[in-house]
Parts: structure tokens; sequence; C-alpha cells
């Protein structure tokens, strides 16, 4: 679900005045223009859709051209394909990556929805349709944004690099791969990840940091068969026991992470970060 009416931040100028202007003015259309990407089915756990995966990369790559955006180009990653685009003419400004993803969740259950999820309706000026709000829409939100100032300025206030991957879903499976090959394309100053939630209608918000996920196979090892609870429990661990208390072990009583060491990294990786983002703030309020 993602809202179809369009609410402006404040205007930091005439320019962005010009490109705020023209967004409302062009509202019907792009709301018209993110349905278009919302019907296709790009479902990246099901391998029925990879020819609808590959439609929906080769639709943003035309429209990400066609709305001024250059050296645009599908990449192949060994997945599903990059959908790559930049502005770069912008001299001795930052350049910021937007990324994005344009695959989806399962729309199952179906019988849940109250219209097909890939066939998107506007009820009460919003949309509802699988990925408007993840992550179409939120992606779009940037690519209209681009637009709408290239098409009142000419140009951008900085340069500005798109990367809309096809499996975030999944893992990102080929993503890691695909940015050690293309360093050099993909280089910038800063990245916005467009993939987040605002507070609330009317209420954006800037999201500067987000948990992470570890995913893990852990075997545990008991008895060849099973043991009479009376002879020996208490004596023998039961595997499943184990597993529970290794488990419940990750997290004190307080909800922290109890794993040995882990706590003072994330402290130092916070410093580390919190004073990257005012220095960078410093030079570009230059």
């Amino acid at each position: 679900m993602a809202s179809a009416a369009w609410r402006p931040l404040t205007p930091a100028g005439p320019a962005s005045d010009r490109a705020i202007e023209w967004a409302r003015s062009w509202n019907r259309r792009f709301v018209s223009e993110l349905a278009e990407l919302v019907r296709f089915p790009t479902v990246g756990a099901d391998p029925r859709q990879a020819a609808d995966m590959r439609r929906c990369a080769d639709w943003l790559a035309s429209h990400l051209s066609r709305i001024g955006l250059e050296h645009v180009g599908v990449l192949e990653t060994g997945g599903p394909p990059v959908v790559y685009a930049d502005w770069l003419r912008a001299p001795g400004k930052p350049t910021v990556l937007v990324y994005g993803h344009y695959d989806v969740q399962p729309a199952e259950p179906l019988g849940e929805w109250r219209t097909p999820p890939f066939e998107p309706a506007v009820r009460a000026g919003r949309i509802f349709g699988r990925g408007a709000s993840d992550d179409k829409g939120q992606l779009f939100v940037h690519v209209k944004s681009v637009q709408s100032w290239l098409a009142t300025s000419g140009g951008l206030p900085l340069n500005v690099r798109f990367l809309i991957e096809g499996e975030e879903e999944t893992g990102s499976a080929h993503l890691p791969e695909f940015l050690r090959r293309n360093r050099k394309r993909v280089q910038s100053d800063a990245a916005i990840v467009s993939d987040t939630p605002m507070a609330g209608e009317g209420i954006p918000a800037i999201t500067y940091a987000l948990r992470g996920a570890l995913s893990a196979d852990i075997e545990l090892r008991g008895p060849v068969r099973d043991l009479h609870s009376g002879a020996f429990g208490g004596a023998v661990h039961n595997p499943l026991q184990a597993m529970c208390e290794l488990i419940g072990s990750l997290h004190d009583h307080d909800g922290r992470v109890a794993i040995h060491g882990f706590m003072i990294v994330f402290a130092s990786s916070r410093r580390v970060s919190a004073h990257s983002w005012r220095r960078r703030v410093r030079a570009t309020s230059r």
C-alpha cells in the first residue's frame, strides 16, 4: 500500500518550489506510472516469475532514460538483473547513490486481498498492490523527485546514481559480487536506501540505521537413539533442550545481545558512523 497523494517537504528555495509545483501538476500521471510498475508480478522467490522480473527491469531502464537519466543499463548479475542509471553533471558537488529494489514478497494468502495484488487499486487516496510500499513506491519517490528537478531546472543540485536490484527479498545473493565488479560505477559520497517507511502520513523521516540479520545452520548431536527419561533425564542433555538454551542465551534479560565482544564492536561502529555523518554535513554545508 502506498499513498496516492503527494505531500512535499518544506521548500528549500525557488528551484525546489518549481519542482514541487511541477510534481503536483503531474500527480495523476505519477500515480498511473507507479500502478504500471506495480503490475509486474516480480516475486523474486518464484522461478516462474523470471520473465516478469526481466520485463520489469527493462521497463525501469526505459523509464529512467525517458525522464533524463544517463548511462542507463540493465546489468547482468547471475540472477535477476540490476538496473543502473546516473546523472553526473554537477562537478564539485557530492554524489549520492539511491538504492532500491523491484522484487517483491509473495502475495499469498490471496484470499486476504480485497483486489488482486498485481492489479493496483486506488482507495481513499492510497494505492493497494503488492510492492506499492516495498519497494516500488519508495523508489518512485526518488525517481519522480529527480524527474521534477530535471524538468523544471534542467539539472540537479548534486550528482545522482540509481542502483535497483531484483534480489533484496531473497537475500541479495549476487549483489556483493556485482558491487565488487562495479566499484567505480557505484562510487559515491553517500547512499540512500530507498526502502524505509515514513513515521506517519505527512511526517517524513530519515532512517539512518537498521537492524541487520544473520542466518546460520546449527546442528547439535546427541545420543544415536531415544533414551528413557526416567533413567537418563538430567544426566544426558536433550539436544532440543540444549538448542533452546543456546538460542535463549543470545540475549540477556534486558534484550541486549549477550555474545561476547558484540556490543564492543557495535559501540565502536556507532561512534565512527556518527563522526562520519558530522564530518560530511560540515563539508557539504560549506
